[in-house]
């Protein structure tokens, strides 16, 4: 399949490129919140670029299914994932991919891990008999290159419903379940079907800066889910002048859906946490067009629903997706 047609399957990105020798990376932000990252923070640079929430999408009776890709950054390893009529058939760990070709792990003074770069090569999939949804979820804390996507059989184009844009930190992105297709966005559009951008990324804060008009994009809703990285703030600026720029960008008729932060395990400051919660609750709750959703509500308050006190397991990403669908639905969002 030559890139053109590639594209045209290719779902969450605001612009694709093609790269040298065929490779095509997409981007979910413009050049210029690009450039802001850059000089911001690195660690928020390196992931405004990942392929979270990015999907190969098709309607097709292919068996056998193929593409190469590349590794051109790696935040942690999660996986390629293969999802027919909805449900995940296969799953490919990136974790096995490292040990299968013998790449070096590394380590930042700060703890971080590095592994040698680029890691290339081809996935293949067989498909059942029949016309069917396919979905490919590229891995979510990674910026991967794809190309040479093959299939035995002509293909359609997924339809999708609303565009929505996400805002978020690293649950948005998808850290936390080690798994693509397991994210809380990745759950919940399975069932909303939503045409997706996510900017969700990893230590993402309340800041307005990042907010820029994007050329060519206006979505029909958009989701926010932002707070936990900075609840012992001393004030509530950020959130208040983040909503203010949004919705001077956006205007105040295109539906908003805020999400509160969802618990984390923060036993010496969880009441200064839980009223900075209900403070992003009341300041955008004061905007007629943006519904507030609990997310006290999306996932129960134990550990065994987190990986580490702060992000959800794919137990809690599982939970985090259907209320938050049922919350939107019951919302009429």
């Amino acid at each position: 399949m030559k890139n053109d047609e590639l594209k045209k399957y290719y779902f969450g990105a605001y612009s694709l490129e093609e790269k040298e020798d065929g490779w095509i990376q997409a981007y979910q932000y413009t050049k210029e919140q690009m450039d802001y990252f850059k000089g911001a923070f690195e660690f928020w640079y390196e992931r405004c670029s990942a392929t979270t929430a990015k999907t190969i999408e098709m309607v097709t009776e292919a068996t056998e299914l193929s593409f190469d890709y590349s590794f051109i950054w790696l935040g942690s390893a999660d996986s390629f994932e293969l999802a027919v009529d909805g449900q995940i058939t296969d799953i490919v760990y990136v974790k096995d991919i490292l040990e299968e070709k013998g790449h070096i792990l590394k380590k930042t003074p700060e703890g971080y891990p590095v592994w040698e770069l680029p890691i290339d090569g081809k996935i293949s999939w067989k498909l059942p008999e029949g016309k069917k949804s396919v979905v490919v979820y590229l891995p979510a804390d990674a910026t991967v290159l794809v190309r040479n996507l093959n299939i035995n059989a002509e293909a359609e184009v997924q339809e999708k419903g609303a565009k929505v844009l996400w805002l978020g930190d690293s649950i948005t992105q998808g850290y936390g379940p080690l798994r693509s297709a397991m994210t809380y966005v990745s759950v919940a559009n399975r069932l909303l079907n939503y045409d997706i951008i996510n900017q969700g990324i990893g230590g993402y804060i309340y800041d307005k800066k990042s907010l820029m008009k994007m050329d060519g994009y206006t979505p029909d809703k958009i989701i926010t889910a932002l707070g936990t990285n900075q609840f012992r703030s001393e004030t509530m600026k950020d959130v208040e002048e983040y909503y203010e720029t949004l919705t001077a960008i956006y205007g105040n008729e295109i539906p908003i859906l805020c999400i509160s932060p969802v618990w984390r395990d923060e036993k010496e400051a969880y009441e200064k946490f839980v009223s900075f919660c209900e403070n992003i609750k009341r300041i955008a709750g004061s905007y007629k067009n943006v519904t507030v959703v609990d997310g006290f509500d999306m996932i129960p308050h134990l550990n065994e629903y987190y990986l580490d006190g702060l992000h959800p397991n794919c137990l809690g990403t599982e939970n985090y997706g259907r209320n938050l669908v049922e919350a939107i639905r019951k919302a009429g969002f």
